[in-house]
């Protein structure tokens, strides 16, 4: 891959990397291990990545390390709240609050969906893949990933259904 170099992958995808390893462990030290070791990877293997799918290719790279980091570690995944970006300047500190109020709930939601389910709504609902980059990360075929994604979404509106039981007309 003579036109991307490693550094200017690096400087493009890093934030989008680390965000999805924080979310994937919940642990601010871990996802810099494991960024570190998804750039050495992609470091060793650039030139078999085509140059018009290396994010996901990264990604995949990315949630390999973390498979790998979990097998060594021996210890469960829990989806990090603290992955949602900051509030715009703009909102109001009580507009702020209330908005972090629900971000941290979706957080603890998501956490308790299977890891599948989890990992699917978050390469595509928050990192913004395609259905097919997102199966490929996965290693999955496209119609188990849609599967996933629908199983989760369901479970994210029962849950919504759950929590406001005046919407329903109870």
């Amino acid at each position: 891959m003579e036109t991307n170099s490693l550094d200017s992958i690096y400087r493009k995808y890093v934030k989008d990397i680390f965000r999805y390893l924080r979310s994937l462990c919940r642990d601010e030290h871990a996802a810099e291990v494991l960024l570190q070791e998804t750039f050495y990877r992609a470091y060793l293997h650039l030139d078999d990545c085509k140059e018009d799918k290396i994010k996901p290719w990264l990604f995949r790279v990315a949630y390999h390390a973390f498979i790998d980091y979990m097998r060594k570690e021996s210890r469960s995944s829990v989806y990090g709240t603290d992955y949602f970006q900051r509030l715009a300047d703009r909102d109001t500190p009580e507009t702020a609050v209330l908005r972090q109020e629900i971000w941290t709930e979706i957080g603890k939601v998501v956490a308790g969906l299977p890891d599948n389910q989890r990992h699917a709504i978050l390469l595509y609902d928050f990192h913004q893949l395609s259905y097919q980059e997102a199966a490929d990360i996965m290693g999955i075929r496209l119609s188990h990933f849609k599967i996933l994604l629908f199983r989760a979404r369901q479970k994210l509106r029962e849950y919504e259904e759950w929590r406001n039981p005046d919407e329903r007309g109870f």
